[in-house]
Order: C-alpha cells, then structure tokens, then sequence
C-alpha cells in the first residue's frame, strides 16, 4: 500500500470517528451507528443536506432521511416543533453544527479539511460522479434512520 493510500484511508477513519462522535455530542437523542459501507456510483434521495469537504481529501458530506426523522431530531434540540417553513434552515443548521464539529476533530488529528455553506436536497435527487461513496446508517431509537454519506472524489 501505497503511503498516498495509507494517508488517505487514515484521512476516511478519522472523518467516518469524528461524525459519530459529533453526532453524539450534538444531537440529544440515543442512536445506534452501523458500520461503514460501501455504495455505488449514484446516489437518490428525497431529503438531505450537503456539505461540500475540501483539503486532505475532497468530496462531499451529505445527511439524508425522511423529513420526519429531520423534524424529530430538531425538536429533541430545540424543545419546540419544526414546522415546513423552519425545516430547511434546521436542516442546514444541523449539517453546519455536524461538519464544523467533525471539522474541528479532524483538525485534533493533523488532518487539513475545509467545508462549504450546507445545500439543502429537497425532492427526487440523483447525485452522481464522484470516486467512492461509504455511509454510515445512525438510528435513532424510536424516530427512524439518518443516512450519512461521504461521496470521496
């Protein structure tokens, strides 16, 4: 293996550990985290929110899940319901405070990373042309199911 490679697969553990670690500390409900697997070139979806990841390594963090799961979540935060209107923008929120939590574990481990402004996914989206897609399934008890990608170009 390649030091390139080596580099890069320790560059991935470090982003997959840090957002379940930031998950916990940020989001007030008990959920469990599958292992990480390995997609296909494509991806569809309904709901979610980008993150764009530059630096060590590129690609793109995305959450994906039912609009419920999202609305749920947010009032377990915030102690007040999350209505269409507010969903978005709590949406986006909720991939900031994630990507700028796993921002600052990385960095913790002498990895270099940089994120964008969230972009929220709403409607049948496809994404596509990126090298290698893993996600990470955190089911939150009694809610349902956030899916977690990390779309490495």
């Amino acid at each position: 293996m390649t030091k390139a490679t080596t580099d890069r697969n320790r560059t991935i553990t470090v982003l997959l550990n840090g957002t379940n670690h930031t998950l916990q500390s940020i989001v007030p409900i008990p959920f469990q985290m599958s292992k990480p697997s390995l997609l296909g070139n494509t991806l569809h979806l309904e709901f979610g929110v980008l993150i764009g990841i530059t630096g060590d390594i590129k690609g793109r963090l995305i959450l994906a899940g039912d609009q419920a799961v999202f609305r749920s979540i947010g009032e377990s935060m915030f102690g007040m319901p999350v209505g269409d209107e507010m969903l978005p923008s709590f949406s986006g929120e909720l991939g900031n405070m994630l990507a700028g939590g796993i921002a600052t574990v990385i960095v913790e481990n002498d990895v270099t990373t940089d994120i964008t402004a969230p972009t929220i996914m709403q409607g049948d989206t496809t994404l596509s042309g990126y090298e290698k897609s893993i996600r990470l399934t955190a089911t939150f008890d009694g809610i349902g199911d956030l899916q977690i990608y990390l779309l490495i170009d």
